[in-house]
């Protein structure tokens, strides 16, 4: 690349023109895609660096001029490897490329090319060809010329007169076969207004959505509507309206489309969720992000001489485009980030009707889903897909756009502009499932939302280790519940496991009889086998004070990094490596949440604290917390 300059914009990202090299001729007339600017801004894509352009859409300005955008680019190597511009290369000019195409009449060489149909869908996304503009430039010329010079021809009934036609061609290179046999020529040449109103894709230049941009004049999309709103209404000072707003996506990319008045009535009934259209001659606009979360910087309005048609042919379009992050991921993101989640619905709450503040009824259900790492978010469907939501047989549920939400620790909620999918048909889901039923239904998953303690109505609050014994917690009558960040110093390995009944909802331990069978006192039954079950015992400390915790069964398996059965295998078969699992839990710190209460046992009372969740910290918002108290206490 011998040269990069930003473009002047008034509104819109930045755009990049390029000056491109291949050691013997140059051209400038590259535009950098937007979806490519950060290769700018990280400072890669910079002068005398080697790129290969990889993917490219050739757009024809109004005044005939052509343009390259460039929609992929490696790079090969960096300015400093490249040593500097390689060769002495000059203005590439072969190809008409520096001046608008001529007529046919005024260009013999060109009239063969012109009786050559379909150009124009060539090079909608092609390499760049070796030398600059080249051949393919050539070739887009009649796609220009066909509508202006050659169509009058066609449908003038001065072509049935011989006495007429003679005079017209006088050049035995303008008697091409198509024009000496005019019955023969397409329907769509005899009838070219026809053909622009129905199928818009067989004469106007289909382009991926990521390549569009407002230096294009002309242009068709082929793409499938993944989303479509209901119809909204709005009244204010300006006036009254509605609107109604889709959108839809190809193999390059996505984009919003937002119809106003009576361009809701002419397309509301005509655009349907999941099927493809051909579309054009909408007015493309920067995106404003208030209302459009889709990774795009442009957004289009319908208008009275928009065109949408559908597309029977759905080949190579996508379903949907996601950028699904894992659950376990949502601790790194900030709030109020709009992303795509998958999940396997493990639980779902019924409907329940909550009242906004403008004093409106909203139906809202919450939805507990896990992913393949083990994590548990809470998800909350408001309106109509709360209400038809059904959650039986533990559905795969994705959600693009849900806004994360750091109410009770880490929560999702699904917007207006949200996309609800029960059982998508993509792989992600085929994966999620596959795993789900081989081993995730058995998994203790570890929920990133908070939840309301059952014993005490409350959310658990924050303190310090310290302040078990400064604010003597847990020694009335009821229990209380705290979070504190704490690091565990020693856990005890003595007796952390027992053999316990192997029934679902029992957990006392067994007798061994010593005859192969174990005898569970509760069932009153014998079985030939049982199941491990923890108690640990570990002491954590903070800054302040250190504190002796019990943790059971699922809590000490996330301390412990693995299962009970795992564990009661190791001990039977590996002290070793037994003991060094609880080496490894040492001097890790976590959130733990806890349940504090003074019982008394043998005519002795202490405060016991029973771990009831263990979390990772999140130190972006542990350091929020602690700068909040110290500008508290400042204050």
């Amino acid at each position: 690349m011998q040269n990069i300059r930003q473009l002047n914009s008034s509104s819109g990202p930045p755009r990049f023109r390029l000056k491109l090299s291949d050691g013997q001729h140059f051209l400038t007339y590259f535009l950098l895609a937007t979806q490519l600017n950060h290769l700018v801004e990280e400072e890669l894509l910079v002068p005398t660096c080697v790129c290969r352009v990889k993917k490219t859409n050739v757009n024809t300005l109004s005044d005939g001029r052509r343009v390259v955008i460039v929609l992929d680019v490696e790079i090969v190597k960096s300015a400093d490897e490249s040593g500097g511009i390689i060769g002495t290369p000059t203005l590439y000019t072969d190809g008409n490329t520096s001046s608008p195409p001529r007529s046919a009449s005024s260009a013999p060489e060109s009239s063969s090319s012109a009786a050559v149909p379909g150009p124009s869908h060539i090079s909608s996304s092609s390499p760049l060809p070796p030398r600059g503009f080249g051949r393919g430039f050539v070739e887009m010329s009649p796609m220009k010329m066909s509508p202006m010079k050659t169509l009058p021809m066609k449908t003038s009934p001065m072509k049935t007169s011989p006495m007429k036609a003679s005079p017209m061609k006088t050049s035995p290179m303008k008697t091409s076969p198509m024009k000496a046999s005019p019955m023969k020529a397409s329907p769509m040449k005899a009838s070219p207004m026809k053909a622009t109103s129905t199928s818009p894709g067989s004469t106007a230049k289909v382009i991926p959505i990521a390549s569009l941009n407002p230096y294009q004049s002309k242009w068709t999309v082929r793409a499938r509507v993944t989303n479509k709103s209901n119809i909204r209404t709005w009244s204010n000072s300006k006036g009254e309206g509605k609107l109604f707003s889709f959108d839809i996506v190809d193999e390059s990319g996505e984009i919003k489309i937002t119809a106003f008045n009576k361009e809701v009535d002419k397309f509301f009934s005509l655009v349907e969720q999941g099927k493809v259209y051909y579309i054009t001659k909408a007015t493309l606009k920067v995106a404003n992000k208030q209302y459009s979360k889709l990774k795009n910087d442009y957004e289009m309005t319908l208008h009275a001489h928009s065109t949408i048609i559908q597309c029977d042919d759905t080949q190579g379009i996508p379903t949907t485009q996601c950028d699904f992050v894992s659950i376990a991921e949502l601790y790194d993101r900030d709030k109020d980030d709009i992303l795509d989640v998958i999940g396997v619905c493990v639980s779902a709450d019924d409907v329940s009707l909550i009242t906004t503040k403008a004093n409106r009824e909203v139906s809202k259900r919450a939805l507990n889903l896990i992913d393949t790492t083990g994590k548990m978010v809470t998800a909350t469907l408001w309106g109509d897909e709360a209400v038809k939501f059904d959650g039986s047989g533990k559905p795969v549920v994705a959600i693009k756009g849900a806004r994360l939400s750091d109410f009770g620790g880490r929560s999702l909620s699904a917007l207006f502009s949200s996309t609800v999918m029960v059982n998508p048909d993509i792989p992600e889901a085929f994966r999620l499932r596959a795993w789900y039923d081989r081993e995730g239904y058995a998994l203790e998953s570890q929920s990133l939302t908070e939840t309301r303690s059952v014993a005490s109505g409350a959310k658990l609050n924050w303190k310090t280790l310290s302040d078990i014994k400064d604010e003597k917690m847990g020694q009335g009558e009821k229990a209380e519940y705290f979070s504190c960040v704490a690091t565990v110093v020693y856990t005890r390995k003595e007796n952390c496991l027992y053999q316990a009944c192997p029934t679902a909802n029992c957990n006392k331990k067994v007798i061994d009889q010593q005859n192969g069978l174990y005898r569970c006192e509760k069932c009153d039954r014998e079985f030939p086998n049982f199941k491990y079950r923890l108690i640990l015992s570990a002491n954590l400390a903070d800054f302040g004070d250190n504190q002796w915790v019990t943790c059971f069964q699922e809590t000490a398996e996330v301390l412990l990094g693995h299962s009970a059965e795992t564990l009661g295998q190791l001990r039977d078969t590996d002290e070793d490596e037994f003991e060094q699992v609880f080496q490894k839990a040492n001097f890790r710190t976590h959130i733990f949440k806890n349940r504090v209460k003074l019982e008394t046992y043998n005519d002795e009372s202490r405060v016991k604290v029973t771990v009831l969740e263990v979390q990772p910290v999140d130190h972006r918002e542990y350091s929020r917390r602690l700068l909040a108290n110290i500008h508290k206490l400042a204050s």
